[in-house]
Formats: structure tokens, C-alpha cells, sequence
């Protein structure tokens, strides 16, 4: 797999590789049975780097971002064909107790920002604009938590990589040269039985994740599971390890007894994130699962491509001249292999903030 930083430049990435914010608004849509539906949406994609710009300026300051992806049936209802390689519905995966659910989900906006004011402001200006089209079926307001911990306690998104090994992780390349510049993206709605988890002993907690709660310095190999939440989140090929760009956010509502984690994960495949689930889900070997799954569940799952700014600019509100013949491949187990080759060389470190 070629490096993306090899790729011919005008082609402009979204927002993807900013560094991380305080505050995500996470808005799901669906799109209506309307006739005019996608003629408007196609000109809404076209005209959303200035919406964006609008707001923005309101406090250049704020790093205000906005990232728009979508589902495999509603990329070919507005794109037509050429359709990314791996674009796919997302996959349910079921074993034991445990559910990752596949849930509807036409089109993502990732809005994010150091103030929840202008995220905000943002999302009512985008439904503004297409809101008679579409209908919202998931919105989370997130927010940083402390020292960048989720709702359990726990240090979240130590594993990201930085730099250069960013871009590396999350943006396509020449592999798909359509659709370079893009990046796919899981998300999934967790949420947590507080009262159980608050039970457990602290060790047993540490267990659980492979980290002290604490220092988050990760267990020995002597002291962590295999069951470890990051030990079933270590995937490799060839000796490399490989890895996506998550930017979790925590949410909650404490008066209805409701607390989570927004998990979202980009990369450059989503074969990578899809064998993280199938590990935590199923297990390393199976029956070997996630023990945070015993205190977590997911109610919400969607897949989406998030092509690159470029191809949003340019996309026109005319009918797709062709729509892509799509065959998606519906088994749970996990792909044989997770990369064409294996150039992505990502170390495991902290993510960059902009706080």
C-alpha cells in the first residue's frame, strides 16, 4: 500500500487528521423518500465548505471542523458509480450475549471544535439547510473528560498514532486512486452500566482495560490478559501493527442515568476496525471476548466514506449518469487480510489535541 503522502496534491482531505477538540456534536441521518431529495443534497455537499467557513469565522481561534461521510445505499443513490473499493453496509456481529447492532445511517456530519457554542451552530445550520430531506436518527453532544478520560475513568485514545503516521493510518492512498484523499469510518454508540462497573475493584478495572487507571501506563505482559480491552485491539500483519485515528468522545445524561462512550474510528480500510470488533466481540481466540462487554453495550453501528474536500467541491446537483452494481459480502468472519501490503509503519502514541 502506497503512502498517501505520495499522492498528486490538489486532491484535499476533509478534516479528518485535525488535531483532537473539547467539544463533537456526532449527527446521523437517514435520507427521506423525496423526489428532490438527492438533487439538493448533491448541491448542499458542493456548498458546505462555505457554510462551514461562515461559522467558523465567528472565532478562527476555536479549530471548528466539519467531517461528512456516507452510507454505502446512499452513495449510490447520490454518487452513482465510481464507488469506493470497500465501501459496505456495516456488518452486525453477534456471539454469546454479545451484539455489535447495524443500525440505520445514510450520511455523518463529525462536527467538533474547542466550543460546544459553535458546534452547534453548525448542526442547526446544516439542518437548516437539508432538514426537510432528511431525518435525524442519532445526535450526541460529546465532551472532553478531564484529562482526555471516558466516563469509566480510563485514560481514552492513548493508542492513536501522531504526526506524520496520522495521515498514514487514516487517509487512503494510491491503493484507490478514485477515491484517494477519502477515509472510512465506524462509529458506535456505547453505553455503560455504571453502578456494575463502580463495583469491580480498581485492579480488576486495570484488568479489564490493560492500564492503570491512574498513571494509564499500560500493564506488563506478566499482569495483562489477553482478554485486555488493548491487548484485542493490537492487530498486526506481517510483524507491523496497523492502525485507524480514533476521536471518542464521552456523553451522558446523569438525570436519566445514561452514560457512554461515541466510539469513531477512521482509516484508510475498514477491514482494520472490523477485526478489532470481531476480536472484542467474538474473541482472540473466540470465547476469548472483551470483558468491557460485560459492562457495554452498543446500540448504535454505521459505516460510512468520507471522500476528500476535493471531490465535495466539485460534486454538481445533476442525476449520477450511472449507479454502481453493489455486491456486499455478508459474512461476520474476519477478513484474511487486513492491507495490500504492509507499509502502514504506525507506532502507538498519543494523539495530537487542540484544546
Amino acid at each position: 500500500m502506497d503512502a498517501p503522502e505520495q499522492l498528486d496534491e490538489p486532491v484535499l482531505p476533509q478534516a479528518v487528521v485535525a488535531p483532537l477538540t473539547r467539544a463533537a456534536i456526532f449527527l446521523v441521518v437517514c435520507i427521506r423518500q423525496d423526489p428532490d431529495a438527492y438533487a439538493l443534497l448533491r448541491s448542499f455537499c458542493a456548498d458546505l465548505s462555505g457554510l462551514i467557513r461562515a461559522v467558523e469565522f465567528r472565532d478562527i481561534e476555536a479549530g471548528l471542523s466539519c467531517i461528512v461521510g456516507f452510507g454505502s445505499d446512499a452513495w449510490d443513490k447520490l454518487f452513482g458509480s465510481p464507488r469506493p473499493a470497500e465501501l459496505h453496509p456495516f456488518q452486525e456481529i453477534r456471539s454469546g450475549g454479545r451484539h455489535a447492532v447495524s443500525t440505520p445511517g445514510d450520511i455523518l456530519f463529525h462536527i467538533r471544535a474547542k466550543r460546544m457554542d459553535l458546534c452547534f451552530e453548525l448542526a442547526t445550520q446544516i439542518m437548516n439547510s437539508v432538514g426537510n430531506v432528511v431525518s435525524a436518527v442519532d445526535e450526541v453532544q460529546g465532551f472532553r473528560y478531564f484529562d482526555d478520560r471516558d466516563v469509566l475513568g480510563f485514560v481514552d485514545g492513548t493508542e492513536n498514532p501522531r504526526g506524520d503516521a496520522v495521515r498514514e493510518a487514516a487517509i487512503v492512498g494510491a491503493e484507490d486512486m478514485a477515491f484517494a484523499g477519502g477515509s472510512y469510518v465506524i462509529v458506535q454508540k456505547y453505553l455503560h452500566n455504571m453502578k456494575a462497573w463502580d463495583a469491580l475493584p480498581i485492579e480488576a478495572q486495570e484488568r479489564i482495560i490493560g492500564r492503570r487507571k491512574l498513571s494509564d501506563v499500560e500493564l506488563s505482559k506478566a499482569e495483562k490478559p489477553t482478554s485486555a480491552h488493548n491487548a484485542l485491539n493490537v492487530i498486526e500483519e506481517n510483524g507491523i501493527q496497523l492502525q485507524i485515528l480514533r476521536d471518542n468522545m464521552p456523553f451522558g445524561r446523569p438525570g436519566y442515568g445514561e452514560f457512554g462512550t461515541y466510539f469513531i474510528g477512521y482509516s484508510r480500510t475498514p477491514r482494520i476496525t472490523e477485526t478489532m470488533l470481531q476480536n472484542m466481540f467474538v474473541g482472540r481466540p473466540p470465547g476469548n471476548y472483551d470483558r468491557l462487554l460485560d459492562f457495554s453495550t452498543a446500540v448504535t453501528g454505521s459505516l460510512f466514506f468520507v471522500p476528500s474536500a476535493t471531490f465535495l467541491d466539485n460534486i454538481g446537483g445533476d442525476e449520477p449518469d450511472s449507479k454502481a452494481d453493489v455486491v456486499v459480502e455478508t459474512s461476520d468472519a474476519p477478513p484474511d487480510s487486513l492491507a495490500r501490503d504492509t507499509s502502514l509503519r504506525i507506532g502507538s502514541l498519543k494523539g495530537e489535541k487542540n484544546e
